[in-house]
């Protein structure tokens, strides 16, 4: 499903007869990656931000035994590159690769500063969002340092969870992670991961069924940790 430019939070408050015009003004390219393409690639230098408007990604990095630790999860209406572009010529410390056919509009941070000197229609308040996203992406890898920081794998799938079930407003949540991904993405061995969701579901902490998590009743001192 193809997600609308004036439902995501990049172009929130943009009046819809301005979208043409801008899009134009900032330079902004549309193009449609099939599953396994790489958007964005380790190492590279990074110059425009991008907003998935379609399909699934990964933003993902190697670690130091050469596997893919998964930093963030990507669907519709998410940024891509988003404090990268702010910093012209500094390469990308990871990889954004697809997992479901992908379309992406991307923005040159140039041409958006551009459009705003030249009082383009709608890139004030698109600059606006920009800042808005950026800073909320910092907060979001602070709760990805929070969820890797855990000492043991039950305490990463609590803190996960926790904040899956906290977002979506309830404690019932269809993760979008098998349990290889899973276990990529908590950084543990899926061996490892199957046994401790055996364990914590006959602890009457969750229940499962697949992808889908129900969180029960969370341990004590499982608090986040506090970040300034």
């Amino acid at each position: 499903m193809k997600v609308a430019l004036a439902e995501t939070e990049l172009f929130a408050g943009v009046d819809e007869g301005e979208l043409v015009a801008l899009l134009q003004g900032v330079r902004a390219i549309s193009r449609h990656y099939p599953a396994g393409a790489r958007i964005l690639g380790e190492g590279e230098a990074v110059s425009s931000f991008g907003l998935l408007l379609s399909g699934r990604a990964q933003a993902v990095k190697g670690d130091a035994q050469g596997r893919s630790v998964i930093l963030a999860l990507l669907k519709p209406g998410d940024a891509i590159g988003i404090l990268l572009a702010a910093r012209p010529g500094r390469p990308s410390p990871v990889t954004v690769r697809v997992t479901e056919r992908a379309e992406v509009l991307h923005l040159p941070f140039e041409g958006l500063i551009a459009g705003c000197k030249r009082g383009c229609p709608g890139a004030d308040r698109l600059l606006r969002n920009y800042v808005g996203i950026a800073a909320e992406k910092g907060l979001l890898l602070h709760e990805r340092i929070d969820c890797l920081l855990r000492p043991t794998v039950r305490e990463k799938v609590l803190a996960y969870l926790r904040r899956e079930t906290e977002r979506a407003g309830r404690s019932a949540v269809t993760l979008p992670l098998d349990r290889a991904a899973m276990a990529d993405y908590l950084h543990v061995e899926r061996s490892a991961l199957s046994r401790e969701l055996s364990r914590m579901r006959r602890d009457g902490l969750i229940d499962f069924c697949k992808n889908r998590f129900e969180l029960l009743e969370a341990e004590e001192g499982d608090d986040p940790l506090f970040y300034i």
